[in-house]
């Protein structure tokens, strides 16, 4: 049995990175809020 985590950073990007969260109003929010709260990474 495998661990249910296999990591592929291409996925990764494509659903949680910068870009992505910069398309839509809610997305763009997430990024507001964490650069707000000082983040060091907003996204992936």
């Amino acid at each position: 049995m495998k661990m249910t985590y296999q990591p592929h950073n291409t996925r990764r990007k494509r659903t949680h990175g910068f870009l992505v969260r910069m398309r839509t109003k809610a997305g763009a929010a997430v990024i507001r809020r964490r650069r707000a709260k000082g983040r060091q990474k907003l996204a992936v």
